[in-house]
């Protein structure tokens, strides 16, 4: 019932609108979400069965997100005043980190975390009154990201690791990477410090000097620049610039890191626009295979799209550890079925066309 209600045209997907449209009471399907006893995480095993079965690809890519929901309460399990993207500022909200699975063959949400903020972890009042297990205790949004690697990992075969600035910004995340072999293409600020490999010291200088990525960028000829064609786009083939350099970064401590590559990537339109990435990639992996990579992000943009516009992803009152998580989980499920189903059909359609005639 509650799956059916978050596929179906409700305006707001919550407990008590699902109840309604299926005439049933609402409290039992509030408790159902909220409280109910049954094993989130075995569901979530399940899931990445048939993503498994469906999607897995050996070079397939896990993409780490973070995403926040905007409260204006401070009684929900992990609020606090911390980034919203949706918002573009600090706000209150709560933050999950979500993984996506995304190969040639689909995209899914195959795992998802609450972060709980370091005074929720600390204070045993409010992790009472919300249901925190014992277990958790703080962890920085990086480190679950390793965790949700290392589980659903065992699980599903891939060939690299994509994220957001949040992850890649964390030199101590792509050295875990590295310790575990695993390739990653990931995004960092423009203000990143590196020193370029290929660059000739100055005159009474021993090695070249620390600059700014962007800066690496405007410095760069024309010659360095190769236009790659990164698939089709909403309005046509998506063309971008780009460019690489070997480099080294300093960690949080200011110790020299290994060499990394630096990549570049820059539209084509009139006032462009860069993104900046480090990886760890061997030099035969070519530069338009990284960029390949990177554009697999895309797909847990869509994702989130579809999550927050067609099955609710957003859409709840519950305010326990326990109710987050199941809440998410139905909701995973949901995108799940939504996203097999436009792939069976062979298009996208909205959410009034698809699911009029269903029988779910």
């Amino acid at each position: 019932m509650v799956l059916r209600g978050k596929l179906s045209n409700l305006q707001r997907k919550t407990a008590a609108p699902i109840a309604a449209q299926a005439g049933r009471p609402r409290k039992p399907v509030q408790h159902f979400v909220g409280a109910g006893c049954w094993d989130d995480e075995g569901v979530m095993v399940e899931l990445r069965q048939h993503v498994a079965e469906e999607l897995a690809q050996a070079e397939a890519v896990f993409v780490l997100d973070p995403s926040a929901f905007p409260k204006s309460g401070a009684d929900s399990c992990g609020v606090a005043r911390q980034w919203c993207g949706r918002l573009g500022k600090v706000d209150n909200c709560q933050v999950g980190v979500f993984l996506a699975y995304v190969s040639d063959r689909g995209q899914a949400l195959v795992d998802r975390r609450l972060y709980l903020p370091q005074d929720w972890a600390a204070d045993p009042t409010r992790r009472e009154q919300t249901h925190v297990p014992e277990e958790v205790s703080f962890q920085e949004s990086w480190r679950i990201g390793l965790e949700l690697l290392d589980r659903a990992g065992a699980e599903l075969p891939f060939g690299w690791v994509a994220g957001d600035d949040e992850f890649g910004r964390c030199t101590e995340f792509r050295a875990q990477l590295r310790r575990r072999r695993l390739r990653y293409v990931l995004d960092v600020p423009c203000n990143t410090l590196y020193r370029a490999l290929d660059e000739e010291p100055a005159p009474g200088r021993r090695v070249p000097p620390w600059r700014r990525v962007d800066e690496w960028t405007r410095l760069q000829p024309r010659r360095r620049w190769r236009k790659l064609s990164l698939g089709a786009g909403a309005k046509g083939p998506k063309v971008v610039w780009a460019a690489e350099a070997w480099v080294q970064t300093k960690d949080e401590d200011g110790r020299l890191g290994p060499r990394e590559r630096l990549v570049v990537l820059r539209t084509v339109d009139q006032e462009p626009q860069a993104g900046y990435m480090l990886s760890n990639a061997r030099p035969e992996a070519s530069l338009a295979q990284l960029a390949a990579v990177h554009g697999r992000r895309h797909g847990a943009e869509e994702l989130f799209g579809a999550g927050k516009g067609e099955v609710g992803l957003g859409h709840y009152e519950v305010r326990s550890w326990v109710g987050w998580h199941h809440h998410m989980t139905l909701s995973l499920l949901a995108l799940w079925f939504l996203e097999r189903e436009k792939d069976r059909l062979g298009k996208k359609t909205d959410r009034h066309g698809l699911w009029g005639g269903l029988k779910l």
